[in-house]
């Protein structure tokens, strides 16, 4: 991409330069952060304001790039076709229009793993996501035909996934299933009744403690947020998860910093090879840590 210049419109930067070149606002913002966008020869925050008239120098060249960075991620399972891995908590699985760097995308292309390109240039071999928060299994695909193949294996709700969340309260029935739409009302999730996208997740008791309650999620779909929203939904929320109402001094009192939800299991036949693939995640050492506190305490 060439660089552009134009005479300015008055406005706000960001506003300007998302306008007269056809970008989002959160791109615009990202190429004025990053120091590729000049008003006069300077370089100004995106919230200047133009009076109309300025020479506006933009340099977007290798803006779409997603770095490759490190440092990896740990394998569970590894092949040519697709790649397993153990998300760690806190990684955004992949980058947007505001963000190309500290995500899992970044680490694979770190570790040299190849990325099937179906998903777009911005979730280049993802199949599926696990919240920023959450931890656990996730599996990648590296080629293209493998990634189709792994999408409609999701589609038939044939790829087996077992989550561990601690919830707040001590859950009554031993097995049990959520089955609610959900819709977004901005960056929230909630369950949208007649008007949400279809949304099933089955639960099991594995551990019940004075006040708080160990269990294992299976979700029949892969909607945002959706095992936090259904658990929330029955007055069960995971804790350690503020947003769906998981916060407060019993996260604290586990040492919780983050949901406790760890993706553990993964089960599936292999697209390219029919071999049945089952793999486990031991629950990572801060979740681990808040099971023991909360064990002897009974």
């Amino acid at each position: 991409m060439s660089p552009e210049t134009f005479d300015a419109t008055p406005g706000r930067l960001d506003a300007v330069v998302a306008r007269r070149l056809g970008l989002s606002r959160a791109e615009a913002q990202r190429a004025i952060a990053a120091g590729r966008v000049l008003v006069e020869g300077l370089p100004r925050p995106k919230s200047f304001r133009l009076a109309g008239g300025e020479r506006i120098g933009a340099e977007l060249a290798g803006m779409d790039e997603v770095p490759a960075e490190g440092p990896g991620v740990e394998v569970r399972y590894r092949d040519e076709h697709l790649i397993v891995v153990s998300k760690p908590a806190g990684l955004v699985t992949h980058p947007s229009a505001s963000r190309r760097t500290g995500t899992l995308v970044n680490r694979l292309l770190g570790m040299g793993v190849p990325l099937s390109t179906l998903g777009g240039p911005l979730r280049p071999g993802i199949v599926h996501r696990l919240d920023a928060g959450t931890s656990g299994l996730m599996i990648v695909a590296c080629d293209d035909q493998t990634h189709e193949g792994l999408v409609a294996l999701l589609r038939r709700h044939e790829i087996d996934r077992r989550y561990l969340a601690l919830v707040r309260g001590v859950v009554t029935h031993d097995r049990f299933a959520v089955d609610a739409p959900l819709g977004r009302a901005g960056a929230r999730i909630s369950v949208h009744v007649g008007a949400g996208k279809a949304s099933e997740t089955r639960f099991e008791v594995l551990e019940r403690f004075e006040w708080a309650t160990l269990l294992e999620a299976a979700p029949r779909t892969g909607r945002t947020h959706q095992i936090r929203v259904h658990l929330s939904a029955v007055g069960h929320p995971i804790l350690g998860d503020p947003a769906y109402g998981g916060g407060g001094d019993d996260a604290k009192r586990l040492g919780l910093t983050r949901p406790f939800l760890h993706s553990h299991e993964l089960a599936f036949d292999h697209p390219a090879t029919g071999e049945r693939i089952e793999l486990e995640d031991p629950l990572p050492a801060d979740l681990a840590n808040a099971l023991s506190e909360l064990r002897s305490e009974a």
